[in-house]
């Protein structure tokens, strides 16, 4: 017996859910993309996951932020800086150690975080319309299961990145 052969069904091909997973995973790629296109400014897919991150977090020091993106903190601080330039955060010192920089979205930051969210689960929504009502069951328990198998918390806020659904 191979090693994670305990966990497949007799005739399942764990090639095929592969296969399937980077398929859904390319296809979620591209609608995020396709929602940052949308926006005014251009933004990078990274630079917009660092105003996601901001908006469930809320103010966070700049070490913090880069642990969070698993990025070194001089590719974090370039990053704010570019979202700097653009008017969607502040960047300040910490007035309690002065040592650490602080940072937290704009209005003009936050507008753009709901908006590309809004354009994403839009997007999302008119994918999942066309499937049936069962399928749409059975992808609510796989991705279930697949986020608890990956350890990604179930969410428990209604509101997790800081804000309500649109």
């Amino acid at each position: 017996m191979n090693v994670g052969d305990e966990h497949q069904v007799p005739g399942e091909d764990l090639s095929a859910v592969v296969t399937a997973v980077l398929t859904g995973s390319r296809l979620l790629v591209a609608v995020a993309a396709r929602s940052l296109g949308a926006v005014e400014d251009k933004i990078t897919l990274p630079q917009f996951r660092m105003l996601v991150v901001l908006a469930g977090h809320g103010e966070t020091k700049l070490v913090t932020m880069a642990e969070l993106l698993s990025v070194n903190s001089s590719t974090a601080m370039r990053m704010a800086d570019r979202l700097l330039a653009a008017g969607w955060i502040v960047r300040e010192v910490n007035p309690h150690n002065r040592r650490e920089v602080l940072m937290r979205l704009t209005d003009a930051g936050r507008r753009i975080v709901d908006q590309v969210m809004a354009r994403r689960r839009e997007e999302i929504g008119a994918i999942v319309a066309r499937m049936s009502a069962e399928q749409r069951r059975a992808l609510i328990a796989a991705m279930n299961a697949f986020n608890e198998a990956g350890g990604e918390p179930p969410l428990t806020t209604p509101h997790p990145l800081g804000w309500p659904d649109v």
